[in-house]
């Protein structure tokens, strides 16, 4: 239209720039430059989410990559203290410095942020996603070969924000035994296939726990269904991981990047291949 303001907010025309896909994705800080961004997501909650992006950031790093994570999960932040971070992030006219863990990966949480971790984050929907933003926008990331974006779970508002304005290169979906998450897991799948994000694989926790004993392996939640809901998605199982106690002690008490063997090395070593 020869009269076209280009705003599209004040014209109810239906013109050939308004039916154009936009392109919502945000900039980085100017003092940023990461390589890869992958996206860390589960369909639903409980499933280990923050345990596998913290070990396959460790991994990573392990294998000498520059490595950070963006805690997305702004209602449930958990990332620190897997790292036995307690400190707060600090900032100056260039942006927010992430804080940095005693293997060199570099994380930013709104834990980080607030006076004391335990205090409830009671923001409404549009608010949580505006602050995901600004970890991108606003975080002086540096030199990055990999961030690792550790989603909640779901498939709302946060998610949507990340995969529209992050330039997200896959993702990696983490589910359980049970055979209802399975279904939990394909919505994950189908939101990610809806915004042209890749998916890079499924990782199984919880898979079965070893006797220390015998050796044994017993599917306390049931019998695998990874396999299936792999082939059923074409998808690749990238691993499948046991209930080990003594990788929840060592989240739990912030030694993460120390516990070996790392559960997730293998999936850091098939990632930096492709």
């Amino acid at each position: 239209m020869s009269d076209c303001t280009h705003d599209c907010s004040s014209c109810g025309a239906s013109c050939g720039e308004r039916t154009q896909p936009q392109d919502l994705l945000k900039p980085a800080n100017a003092l940023s430059s990461i390589k890869k961004v992958i996206a860390v997501v589960s369909g639903k909650g409980g499933v280990g989410k923050s345990a596998v992006t913290c070990t396959l950031a460790a991994a990573m790093a392990a294998r000498g990559k520059k490595v950070g994570i963006l805690d997305a999960d702004i209602t449930g932040p958990s990332v620190p203290r897997a790292f036995g971070i307690s400190r707060r992030a600090e900032g100056s006219e260039v942006g927010i410095y992430p804080a940095v863990t005693d293997g060199g990966i570099e994380l930013i949480s709104l834990n980080l942020l607030i006076e004391r971790e335990t205090d409830p984050v009671v923001w409404r929907g549009p608010v949580i996603a505006g602050a995901v933003e600004q970890f991108w926008t606003d975080v002086v990331w540096g030199d990055l070969d990999y961030l690792f974006v550790d989603m909640p779970p779901g498939t709302g508002d946060v998610p949507l924000t990340v995969f529209q304005s992050l330039p997200v290169d896959g993702v990696i979906v983490v589910s359980a035994p049970q055979t209802l998450v399975g279904m939990i897991v394909t919505k994950a799948v189908r939101m990610a296939e809806m915004m042209d994000i890749p998916v890079l694989g499924l990782v199984e926790n919880y898979s079965y726990f070893r006797c220390p004993d015998c050796g044994g392996e017993h599917p306390v939640f049931g019998e695998s269904t990874i396999d299936a809901l792999g082939a059923q998605l074409s998808l690749p199982v990238l691993a499948k991981l046991p209930i080990d106690p003594a990788l929840a002690r060592a989240v739990d008490s912030g030694r993460v990047e120390g516990y070996a063997p790392n559960p997730m090395a293998a999936v850091a070593e098939r990632l930096d291949r492709e």
